[in-house]
């Protein structure tokens, strides 16, 4: 059999880099990043409990961007999820430590309310075509405002020590490891070891139905600089006191997040109907109904996000969720996610967390003023779209 001259290599390499650049370009950001910030703090970025804080304080962020993305990829946006965030947070407090209920229900009927706000404003937005920027920034305010009457402004905790479990625990250590947290190691490795077999096995069968898109080398190269820093993460958690209980959470998220958008018809028809509605319409997709359940499942997570917020400061406050919808749209629109829908992915939107935590705690670190943080991190959401524009506008 005759091989492809290299030529033909090298530019159909190049033609893939440059129509998926977003996707290497903000991996390749990461990585700078957090090199830079390793440097200019000297060594404190990567340090185990640096990083541990790092994961505690970017959870609710990563978990609120997995169901923002599908908000944006709807065509739709969301401004309450900080305040809902904060409602749930002082409501498990309300229910927990002011009335003494049960850890596990309360749980669970905060994230049942949670989801009926989001369902509240997904009816709206879904049924009565209201725009869904003023139904969210009504919620926004009505949330905000009822959190303060519920909590009377003070703060409420602490917390039982089952319900911090959510934000503070670990996993334990079952194999005993000396001054290594072996479960840890062990679970990391696990994990990268699933990522390249999952990525192998579509790989191959995009080979056995000649649908291959990335070069070999790209493939390579992606995935394991993605094992690498994982198992490397890993071992670095497991010299001190192993995995966080929410950075496991966190996982089974992303995990599940991504195979809903990659590999169900519910997550293709969540991109038809951000590309195009009517279309969309026309095709028999119920596009009503499916605006109704990515704004309920928007609530849900807000509402998760709210409890880890709860149980990592170990009391609900009148203050906690302020401003987090800004970090938590911008991490998407950083991710890729495009500002006119239809365009997305989990990864990017995790990567785009991170982005923007990495940013936070190396600028913390370094002693950056909180307003020139907030000055660079408008900067670098202003450069995100006006990029994702300029590719639209040269496609």
């Amino acid at each position: 059999m005759a091989s492809i001259p290299d030529t033909q290599v090298a530019a159909a390499e190049g033609g893939h880099l440059k129509a998926n650049f977003r996707e290497y370009g903000m991996l390749l950001a990461l990585v700078v990043i957090m090199a830079f910030f390793q440097y200019m703090t000297g060594g404190v970025l990567l340090k185990p409990l640096n990083l541990t804080n790092l994961f505690l304080q970017n959870s609710y962020i990563v978990i609120m961007a997995l169901g923002m993305l599908l908000v944006i990829v709807a065509g739709h946006i969301d401004l309450s999820v900080g305040s809902v965030a904060g409602f749930i947070g002082g409501l498990a407090g309300v229910l927990i430590v002011r009335n003494g209920f049960p850890v596990v229900p309360s749980i669970l009927l905060c994230l049942v309310v949670g989801a009926a706000i989001g369902a509240a404003q997904g009816y709206w937005i879904a049924f009565w075509r209201i725009p869904s920027f003023i139904v969210t920034l009504a919620g926004m305010l009505v949330f905000r405002g009822l959190n303060l009457a519920m909590l009377n402004g003070e703060s409420v905790g602490p917390f039982p020590k089952s319900f911090q479990l959510l934000s503070s625990g670990f996993v334990p250590d079952l194999l005993g490891g000396d001054g290594l947290n072996m479960t840890a190691l062990l679970l990391g490795c696990g994990a990268a070891a699933a990522l390249l077999w999952g990525a192998v096995r579509t790989r191959a069968k995009q080979v056995r139905y000649s649908s291959v898109e990335e070069p070999f080398a790209f493939f390579l190269l992606k995935n394991g600089v993605i094992a690498f820093a994982i198992v490397f993460i890993t071992y670095l958690l497991a010299t001190a006191r192993g995995l966080p209980n929410v950075l496991i959470t966190m996982a089974v998220l992303i995990a599940a997040y991504t195979f809903v958008t990659n590999k169900t018809t519910i997550g293709r028809r969540i991109y038809a109907l951000g590309g195009n509605e009517k279309a969309a319409k026309l095709s028999g997709i119920k596009t009503s109904r499916l605006v109704f359940l990515v704004f309920t499942n928007m609530g849900m997570l807000a509402a998760l996000a709210g409890l880890i917020i709860a149980a990592r400061l170990n009391s609900a406050t009148p203050s906690a969720g302020v401003s987090f919808e800004l970090d938590v749209i911008a991490a998407c629109f950083i991710g890729g996610a495009s500002a006119s829908g239809g365009v997305g992915r989990i990864v990017g939107a995790v990567i785009g967390a991170f982005i923007m935590g990495v940013m936070n705690n190396g600028m913390s670190i370094m002693g950056v003023g909180i307003d020139y943080q907030q000055v660079i991190k408008g900067l670098v959401l202003l450069i995100a779209v006006i990029f994702d524009v300029y590719n639209k506008n040269k496609a």
